[in-house]
């Protein structure tokens, strides 16, 4: 037996403790998911007043590299919007929003935010 038949032998078995904690980290965050579903379905909707406090993006990139030398790389990416909202006690929340929500909220807006659990359902501004 040669000292690299050891570690050819073991690469399987490394292979295939990798793919379970893959895929249990996938089913741990699909049930993740699905608690935090259920949590904000069985949470009472609430409209309260609320500040805008602060406005903020999250840009994610991925690069799909091509296995053609004569083509260029391809780059995609996707945005993420979030607002914090700061209620009458001080404590505030931060929800994500879709990108044309965040575009009719500025910071300093004034109204009454409707939510369930972490589910932002709407923000109506205060007409002064």
């Amino acid at each position: 037996m040669y000292p690299g038949d050891a570690m050819f032998n073991a690469v399987p078995i490394f292979v295939m403790i990798m793919f379970i904690v893959v895929i249990g980290l996938i089913i741990f965050n699909m049930g993740k998911g699905i608690s935090q579903l259920k949590k904000n379905e069985d949470s009472p909707k609430l409209s309260v007043p609320a500040l805008v406090k602060i406005k903020r993006t999250h840009v994610s990139r991925h690069t799909h590299h091509q296995t053609d030398p004569h083509h260029h790389n391809h780059v995609t990416s996707s945005t993420s919007y979030y607002v914090t909202f700061e209620f009458e006690s001080g404590d505030r929340s931060e929800f994500k929003v879709s990108g044309g929500e965040y575009g009719q909220l500025a910071e300093g807006d004034m109204g009454k935010l409707t939510f369930q659990g972490t589910r932002y359902l709407g923000f109506e501004r205060l007409r002064g």
